[in-house]
């Protein structure tokens, strides 16, 4: 009895303006476990009653759009739940009323307590640079993986391709972490494609976190968990999971000390980039079977693109204009270089030169041997295509002079 005197308490004193939101809070005593979608109402109603602007359209705006956000989280598994479906109507109605655009701020999540001290047991269990320097007599090996643009991956190995992978496909997925990145247009007009959306779940870990969900959009970097929280929970080991935010909602950082990993998250004009690093064991902790991770294995042969040869399909900006801006931040032509080169000829955004850029610097930072931090085609050291190849390729693409078909001949090569 005691939930549905609370709920119709809580209508009584609600505004009327928030009278059907709350009536959502009544249709359903029983939710399924997944579906979180009482928690989004709860947030919504919170959050327009709590509004501290003067101007009451701003405040439903952006609490709307961060109760649409949450419904769209939690629709995969609410799916015939009616609780979720009234939302949904609801919130379209709303935005209507309010003129709201669905493009624009929200509400940031709601910051969670920290967890309580942990003992200092616990605290150096969840550290897995000296659980591991105390096992082995040394430090940790390091892998790194980065995914920016159009999307290359460089993957733990040191390869670095390029992919035509459309829609959502794993980037990593072992025994204590999941990424998945969704790719989508860069335009209507275009053929290119970036990263839109990436979703990183934190396994559970007994004797250090819970179970944790950040997921981050083009035009939305929450500075937070889904949960609201900025750490791995209230576990002693809690502490050793944490979010930063390094410049509001472009640029996040992610601590994961328990195993050895540190993700950033960057938004770029449009599109996100992903770098990592990780330690070996960790990165290597997965059934054979469980090989589809791009940060692992690269993209399915059927999904590599040749940086050069796919422009013969279409071209936005020309080559000597997209090295020239490339140039500007890379002062060294190796894959990094022709990536930006690529991006900027598929897409014609200048921006994405910044891709490019911030995707070596991470590498610079995050790499374990800054000796092979460029790489360059094996061409450069290998056979390139033969003069008279290259003059058919012209052909094809329509090099426009010596200058064109020089560059041509530096960037082609039998690998790529």
């Amino acid at each position: 009895m005691g939930r549905p005197t609370t709920r119709f308490l809580l209508l009584r004193t609600l505004p009327g303006v928030l009278l059907k939101t709350a009536l959502l809070l009544v249709f359903c005593d029983q939710v399924d476990a997944q579906c979180r979608i009482m928690k989004c109402n709860t947030e919504y109603v919170a959050a327009v009653s709590n509004a501290k602007t003067s101007n009451k359209n701003v405040a439903h705006c952006n609490a709307l759009r961060s109760y649409s956000q949450c419904t769209r989280n939690t629709a995969r598994t609410c799916r015939g739940d009616l609780v979720y479906h009234s939302a949904v109507h609801i919130i379209e109605d709303r935005m209507i009323q309010f003129n709201c655009s669905k493009v624009g701020p929200t509400n940031p999540p709601r910051r969670q307590p920290p967890p309580p001290p942990p003992d200092g047991a616990m605290k150096q269990a969840c550290d897995y640079g000296k659980v591991y320097q105390e096992k082995h007599g040394s430090e940790p090996k390091y892998v790194h993986c980065g995914v920016f643009g159009d999307p290359h991956v460089r993957t733990f190995g040191g390869d670095f391709q390029t992919c035509s992978v459309k829609g959502s496909w794993p980037l990593l997925d072992n025994e204590y972490l999941f990424v998945q990145a969704t790719s989508s247009p860069v335009s209507p007009f275009s053929n290119a494609t970036v990263t839109s959306k990436l979703t990183i779940i934190f396994k559970n870990m007994k004797q250090c976190i819970d179970q944790k969900v950040y997921q981050a959009e083009v035009g939305n970097m929450p500075a937070a968990f889904d949960d609201g929280s900025v750490n791995g929970g209230r576990r002693a080991g809690g502490s050793s999971l944490t979010i930063h935010e390094r410049e509001p909602g472009k640029y996040i950082e992610i601590q994961a000390a328990y195993i050895g990993t540190t993700i950033r998250i960057r938004q770029l004009d449009k599109q996100l980039s992903f770098s990592l690093r990780m330690a070996k064991e960790i990165s290597q902790a997965f059934p054979e079977e469980q090989d589809l991770q791009l940060c692992v294995g690269g993209c399915p042969s059927g999904q590599w693109i040749s940086r050069t040869k796919d422009l013969s399909r279409t071209t936005v900006m020309d080559l000597e204009t997209a090295r020239s801006l490339c140039g500007e931040k890379l002062t060294v032509e190796d894959v990094y270089f022709q990536s930006c080169v690529f991006d900027l000829m598929a897409s014609g955004n200048s921006n994405l030169t910044y891709a490019a850029y911030h995707a070596l610097e991470d590498a610079r930072d995050f790499h374990p041997e800054p000796g092979t931090l460029h790489i360059f085609s094996r061409g450069e050291s290998g056979p390139r295509l033969s003069v008279a190849a290259l003059l058919l390729i012209c052909l094809v693409v329509g090099c426009s002079g010596v200058a064109e078909l020089r560059t041509f001949m530096e960037m082609w090569t039998c690998t790529n």
